[in-house]
């Protein structure tokens, strides 16, 4: 009896371990909002047409994530990572004074 119920409680042990890893592999990736404190200083906007062009004078019209050389996606995905921003994704229409045009 002691055998069975030690055997049910490392079974139960191993697959709440395995429900609790797929369940943060498979959560929602971090959007990036423009309040982070990163991407205040970098200037990261969500839509690119209203970067603020006196406060960063390096934008011009239609750089975006999505054409950058950082985006870690297709140009068509909505959202995908960045490096400058570990860990949380960037819009694929957004923009930051880190934009580096893709070959």
């Amino acid at each position: 009896m002691k055998s069975s119920r030690r055997t049910f409680l490392i079974s139960s042990i191993g697959v709440a371990s395995a429900l609790a890893v797929s369940r943060t592999a498979f959560a929602d990736p971090v959007k990036l909002p423009e309040s982070d404190s990163m991407a205040q200083s970098l200037g990261y906007k969500l839509d690119a047409t209203t970067v603020d062009k006196a406060k960063f004078p390096r934008y011009a019209a239609g750089q975006d994530c999505g054409n950058c050389s950082f985006y870690q996606g297709k140009a068509t995905d909505a959202f995908a990572g960045c490096p400058m921003f570990a860990g949380k994704q960037v819009a694929s229409k957004g923009w930051c004074n880190a934009y580096n045009k893709k070959a």
